[in-house]
């Protein structure tokens, strides 16, 4: 069986549209037909060579989607043909299967436990999750990676309490879903930073009390307009490793918390005062967002479904597979906030 994909076949190129053989499952594995994948800054990274050398070129793009089980291989247990699952990359229950090779012609195409710019994948059943119920599998793309990052690193790393005040940089697909799930949790003011007037728009729509264009300002300062103290806690979720520095300054001395979701370019550095800790402040990492698929996709999953906000808009207009490359270039120019790419076109 053959499937149409958009491969990564050099760096610093647009990805390739190719129809590829699918291998046999290998116990663990699941055939899934893809419905819609999302697009994330790791693949602008990716595709742009911006990661470092790419050792596994040719290979398959994207780790956020729907779609429907074909296949399940053998010792699988999760899922069942037929059901409805979001593709994710962060692990949760199941085997771990590893990799799988497709064939493009008589070359050799490697993807990962999980990868969603192509029809049909073959996916390690730790990546899979039941998709919610009641919950449009559009929507849905984003427990793939947007919402469990941007959900989890407010409510599981930062611990966001009622009334806190919040600062998050870069509103992008991430950002949005860390302003909405502030919003919902309580937090007052939430401060977006972001240069796109689109994005900053955006997070008006999803729960952003107050917007900053950081464009010639001291970004400092204007969120000390509207918080004097700073705030209690920020998100920083740029890649822009200044930013990460302007995250945890600020924030409030005795107890002010950021945590770094972006993912810097290969070889950047971030260069801290570290006064920031004698202060009583805390700079943390994560790993999508410290979330657990089988513990919070469902969580996250009533909180984008329970129609306080326009959700669907955190999404863009659909692009087909074919527009794979226009969808990465759209994110990198703070075009969109999430691609979706609509299989059926």
């Amino acid at each position: 069986m053959k499937t149409l994909a958009a491969l990564l076949v050099q760096t610093g190129q647009p990805l390739e549209l190719v129809e590829i053989e699918i291998p046999a499952l290998k116990p663990g594995q699941v055939l899934v037909e893809i419905a819609y994948s999302g697009a994330c800054g790791t693949q602008v990274m990716e595709a742009r060579g911006l990661k470092g050398e790419d050792k596994w070129v040719p290979h398959c793009l994207g780790h956020e989607g729907t779609g429907t089980v074909l296949e399940a291989g053998s010792a699988v247990t999760k899922v069942k043909a037929g059901d409805k699952v979001v593709l994710s990359w962060i692990k949760g229950s199941g085997i771990e299967a590893g990799g799988a090779v497709y064939m493009w012609g008589d070359r050799k195409v490697n993807a990962g436990g999980v990868t969603t710019f192509q029809r049909h994948a073959v996916v390690s059943e730790n990546r899979l999750t039941l998709v919610p119920e009641n919950l449009p599998m559009d929507v849905a793309v984003l427990l793939g990676c947007a919402a469990p990052t941007g959900m989890g690193a407010v409510y599981n790393v930062l611990k966001l309490q009622p009334g806190d005040s919040i600062a998050i940089f870069g509103t992008g697909g991430i950002g949005l879903n860390a302003c909405l799930a502030a919003a919902l949790g309580g937090a007052s003011p939430v401060i977006g930073i972001d240069p796109s007037p689109t994005r900053r728009a955006l997070a008006k729509t999803y729960g952003a009390t107050h917007v900053i264009d950081p464009t010639g300002v001291d970004v400092i300062a204007e969120i000390k307009k509207i918080v004097p103290q700073g705030v209690d806690v920020a998100v920083e979720a740029s890649g822009i490793p200044a930013v990460m520095d302007q995250a945890i300054n600020a924030t409030r001395q005795q107890g002010g918390r950021a945590v770094v979701i972006g993912n810097a370019k290969y070889g950047a550095e971030l260069k801290l005062n570290p006064g920031v800790f004698n202060q009583g402040k805390s700079l943390m990492g994560t790993w999508g967002g410290d979330s657990v698929p089988d513990r919070d996709y469902g969580r996250y999953g009533r909180l984008l479904g329970g129609g306080r906000f326009p959700v669907k808009g955190l999404l863009s207009a659909p692009y087909s597979l074919a527009q794979a490359s226009q969808a990465l270039d759209d994110l990198a120019d703070g075009k969109v906030g999430r691609p979706l790419i609509d299989m059926s076109l």
